[in-house]
């Protein structure tokens, strides 16, 4: 018994003797459960969702609805053509588009009384985000509903439905007198300062109909093709795992370290930049073969197919390898043992990923935050990769990622080879 407890000592001495791994294998967790907590927190606030508006009517209805959906703080709305705005939610610049259709102001009073045909709002989304098709919805709903009955039951608005619903042949009877006798105790109300109540019988109904379009690149037919959600996720945890190989080069050139291979290979007549040039050379070799076969499963076995330019997909595949096997060479140059440099390599890939909008989709986080996550090469790879997939985008839009993680890359090796300890 005693010896069993000697070697349980033994062992827990030897964990908390590495202070620098016992610290991040606590702070990981806890810096995690705070991104996500603050994240969803009763009182926290998403930035604004990138919407545009395509004002097709002109009206004094649609231009009310225009500016209402501008003021909406949750928003943030730009006016638009169709093709431009079809074209930026099919790169990923804009979440959704409302089209208001011709007709939108002449219609929309009768079609909340049943009394005309409805007229019809076409909401182009990004499949990849949907979630945010359910908020565009739910504000035009209320921003429609508000300004419509604003306009329907004013003085002018009453009389004029009264018009148009007396004038409706097409209306059962019953119906049109249920909709006068709503009309008239309104008016009523109006004219006695008074609240009203639409009599039994009377109604309203949703004064627009709505058809909502996946933003996907067409098929060769011409017809739109489905969005593919594998697409998406094999970038982000493509992204994330080959990150993590990086991690594993950097612990192993430690590991080296440690059993005095790298004092062998320092005596043998090879200079700096071979040593290291060939360990990045590898180890983006190794990335790329890795990421390849990930996409070749994805493409066999899950349907994913790169929509846009092969060319593009294939620069990003390798900008992303060099980026990763220089991030493994600065964990190395920072490191000192490999214990703790796994638990800090770790932590700092998974927030990587993470601000990369690979687990949480970026709409939902603040506004500050998502301008940082531009600072963190993941955002540029995961969005590169979805624009040469499932959005078809040609190649000039692999060029300005690339560039990106192309500068990271080179930022990561100066740095790296600046603090790399060349002796023991």
């Amino acid at each position: 018994m005693q010896a069993l407890l000697a070697l349980v000592r033994a062992e827990l001495k030897l964990h908390f003797s590495n202070r620098r791994a016992v610290l991040f294998s606590i702070v990981a967790p806890i810096l995690i459960a705070a991104f996500f907590g603050s994240l969803f927190r009763p009182d926290a606030k998403m930035g604004g969702i990138a919407v545009g508006v395509v004002d097709l009517d002109g009206s004094a209805l649609s231009q009310r609805v225009v500016a209402a959906l501008q003021a909406e703080a949750s928003l943030k709305t730009s006016i638009t053509d169709e093709a431009d705005a079809l074209a930026q939610v099919r790169a990923g610049k804009l979440r959704a588009v409302a089209v208001l259709p011709k007709g939108l102001g002449a219609q929309a009073g009768g079609a909340l009384l049943g009394s005309a045909a409805k007229p019809e709002i076409v909401l182009h989304y990004d499949p990849s985000q949907a979630a945010v098709l359910a908020v565009v919805r739910g504000l035009l709903a209320q921003t429609l509903m508000q300004e419509v009955s604003r306009s329907t039951l004013s003085p002018a608005g009453l009389a004029d439905m009264q018009r148009q619903v007396s004038g409706a042949a097409s209306m059962p009877a019953a119906q049109r007198d249920d909709l006068m006798r709503m009309l008239d105790a309104i008016g009523s109300a109006q004219r006695h300062g008074g609240a009203a109540s639409a009599p039994e019988g009377g109604s309203l109904s949703m004064p627009y109909a709505t058809r909502e379009v996946e933003a996907v690149q067409s098929g060769a037919n011409a017809a739109p093709m489905a969005y593919n959600s594998y697409a998406h996720a094999f970038a982000g945890m493509g992204v994330q795992f080959i990150l993590m190989a990086g991690v594993d080069m950097a612990v192993g050139l430690l590991l080296m370290r440690r059993l005095g291979l790298w004092k062998r290979l320092r005596a043998a007549p090879l200079s700096r930049a071979q040593l290291l040039g060939s360990r990045i050379l590898a180890s983006a070799l190794i990335s790329l073969i890795v990421f390849a076969v990930i996409y070749a499963v994805a493409i066999a076995a899950f349907g994913v197919r790169v929509l846009g330019s092969v060319g593009g997909f294939c620069l990003v595949l390798v900008c992303f390898s060099l980026l990763t096997a220089s991030f493994g060479l600065l964990v190395a140059a920072l490191g000192r043992t490999p214990e703790a440099t796994r638990g800090l390599a770790i932590l700092v890939t998974l927030l990587m990923v993470m601000l990369g909008g690979a687990w949480v989709p970026a709409f939902i986080f603040p506004e500050w935050l998502q301008t940082l996550s531009f600072a963190v090469p993941t955002r540029w790879a995961v969005d590169a990769l979805d624009a040469m997939t499932w959005r078809g985008q040609g190649f000039g839009e692999a060029l300005l990622p690339s560039a990106v993680m192309l500068g990271f890359s080179t930022a990561f090796a100066v740095v790296a080879v600046w603090r790399f300890r060349w002796e023991e």
